[in-house]
Order: C-alpha cells, then sequence, then structure tokens
C-alpha cells in the first residue's frame, strides 16, 4: 500500500467518523429488526421493495468508486486474486459445512450457504481501515468480489445449496446483473461524469446505505416473524461460527502467503464480512423470508464483531 504524509488532526476525524459508523449502523439494525418483530404488519407488504432497497445501496457503493480502486488490482493482481479465491472458496465452504453440522432446516440451510456466497460487504473497508490494514487492497477485492457476484454467486449457491432447496440459477444472475451490477456501474458512472458535485455528499451515502439495508433488514424480520422465535438461537448460532470462522480463516491465508499484517487484516475482514443485503434480497425473492434470516441476523452480528476484532487489532498495532 502506497504511503502518504497525513494531516493528524484529518486522520483523527477519519477515526471517529469510522467509529462512529460501525457503532451507530448495528444499533439502526438492531431497532430496524425489533421494529419489524414487534410491527409485522407495517412491513409485510414492502416484500416487493426489497430489490429496489438493495439497488439505492449498491448505487451508493458506486458512487464511492473511483479508477482509483481498480489500478490497485493492476499493481498487485495476484494478492487480489488471493483475496477473491478466499472470498469465494471459504465462505461458501463454511455455509455448507455448519448447515449441515447443525442439521439446519432446508430454509435456513439455503439462507445460511447464500451468505456465504454472496460478495464482500463495504463494512469490511471501514474496519480495515479501523485495524490498520490495507484499506486498498480491502477496498479492491471488495470491488471485483460485487462485480464477479453476478457469475458466481448463483452458480455456488447452485452447488451447495442444491441440496436442500430447487435453485434456479439462471433467474439469480438476472436478479443480480438488475439490482448489483447495474447499480454499482450507474454509480460509478455518475462519480465519473459529476465527481465534483459527488464529492459534496459523499459523508452522507454511508448512512443512506445504511438506513436503506435497516428497512431491509425490517421487512425480512418482518416476513419470518412468526418462526424466530424458534430459530433464532440456532440462526445466531451459525451466523457466529459463520463470520468468526471466516474472519480467522482469512486472517489465516494472509499469514500463510506472507503478506504482512495490513494485508492479512484486510483479507480477515474481506473473507469474514458479507454482502447480507443482497444475500436477504435474493433469499426473500428467490426462498422465502425465513430463508432470509441468517442474512438480516449476519447485518447487524458481523457489524458488532468486525468493530471488536479491528479495535483489538489497533490496540495490537500501536502497542508494536
Amino acid at each position: 500500500m502506497e504511503t502518504e504524509q497525513t494531516n493528524p488532526s484529518s486522520t483523527a476525524a477519519q477515526d471517529r467518523t469510522a467509529r462512529r459508523a460501525v457503532t451507530v449502523f448495528p444499533v439502526l439494525v438492531l431497532v430496524a429488526g425489533a421494529l419489524g418483530l414487534l410491527l409485522p404488519g407495517a412491513f409485510t407488504d414492502w416484500k416487493a421493495s426489497v430489490p429496489y432497497l438493495l439497488g439505492i445501496v449498491m448505487f451508493c457503493m458506486g458512487l464511492t468508486m473511483t479508477p482509483a480502486d481498480f489500478k490497485g488490482v493492476a499493481k498487485r493482481p495476484w494478492v487480489v486474486l488471493l483475496g477473491l479465491c478466499a472470498q469465494y472458496l471459504v465462505m461458501p465452504g463454511l455455509g455448507w459445512l455448519i448447515a449441515h453440522a447443525l442439521s439446519l432446516p432446508p430454509q435456513l440451510a439455503a439462507g445460511v450457504i447464500l451468505v456465504g456466497c454472496a460478495p464482500g460487504g463495504t463494512a469490511s473497508n471501514v474496519v480495515t481501515y479501523l485495524a490498520r490494514g490495507d484499506v486498498a487492497l480491502s477496498v479492491s477485492v471488495t470491488s471485483v468480489s460485487t462485480l464477479l457476484a453476478p457469475l458466481l454467486t448463483p452458480a455456488l449457491t447452485l452447488l451447495l445449496a442444491g441440496a436442500f432447496l430447487p435453485i434456479d440459477a439462471g433467474t439469480m444472475t438476472t436478479d443480480i446483473l438488475k439490482t448489483v451490477l447495474l447499480p454499482v456501474l450507474a454509480g460509478l458512472a455518475v462519480r465519473l461524469l459529476a465527481g465534483r458535485y459527488v464529492d459534496r455528499v459523499l459523508g452522507a451515502l454511508p448512512w443512506l446505505s445504511a438506513a436503506t439495508i435497516s428497512v431491509i433488514v425490517a421487512v425480512v424480520v418482518a416476513g419470518s416473524a412468526t418462526a424466530i422465535k424458534s430459530a433464532a438461537a440456532v440462526v445466531f448460532l451459525a451466523v457466529v461460527l459463520h463470520n468468526g470462522l471466516g474472519l480467522t480463516l482469512g486472517y489465516l491465508v494472509g499469514k500463510a502467503a506472507r503478506l504482512g499484517q495490513p494485508a492479512s487484516r484486510a483479507l480477515a475482514f474481506e473473507v469474514g464480512l458479507q454482502n447480507s443485503g443482497l444475500a436477504a434480497s435474493l433469499a426473500t425473492a428467490h426462498f422465502s423470508p425465513l430463508a432470509a434470516l441468517p442474512a438480516a441476523v449476519f447485518s447487524v452480528w458481523h457489524n458488532v464483531s468486525g468493530a471488536l476484532v479491528a479495535a483489538w487489532m489497533a490496540r495490537r498495532s500501536r502497542r508494536a
């Protein structure tokens, strides 16, 4: 990662903003989930709007992208490729193993596997920054894994979850193209054409994304409110195992490849933190609201665990 001189006051402000984001976002999602559970009737009619809400999130992601994010791929192609392989092998495989180990019902098993087959989440970039990790690598892997999602997510879901539920990989591919790839490319185009104006609102984009994902979680929880009481414990266990093992194995991949601490930390979060909004949207559209429950829980938990692990890593860096 290239180094450059930074203003200490600017860095401190960025630290505060990042910490605020990883603190407030889980709270927003928790509140949304509670509203969906307590007032399901207020959200059940919103099911059809979930893909459009996800499109807003992905458009915001596209607005934050710049050509520099992809230049990082050209500078270190094999490192980015390693991150992509870890992303699309470790988490799908863990999802399959956890679904079998916990003997999950078909809907929940498919939901857990679908979370694993999703691309990396943008929250990984924030917590990588807080952990003093390689942010440029994190952004590059997130960007490329998102662009590859229409090809890899349906194929992996069909391969690993097809034994639990019927999977229409073709329709899923079309949905990802419409709700992920096109909005991301549209956002990137707007950033390239009107970057001066986009720069003025960049600070608001993470909060718009957080609010939109919170609404998605409320809709998902409302759709499966009657089943949550019986399934909540096993879903939470599955999510904690999935996320925790993903963080650990992602870090170990970086260490085994001798990439150094910053890059290893970036890979930990790239592997362990998923685009759970996409998983929730796909599960709602292709399976059932119950199948989307693991993604809703993952939305909360991976931000909490990511913030805690990032704080621990940053503390170790300061001591070193």
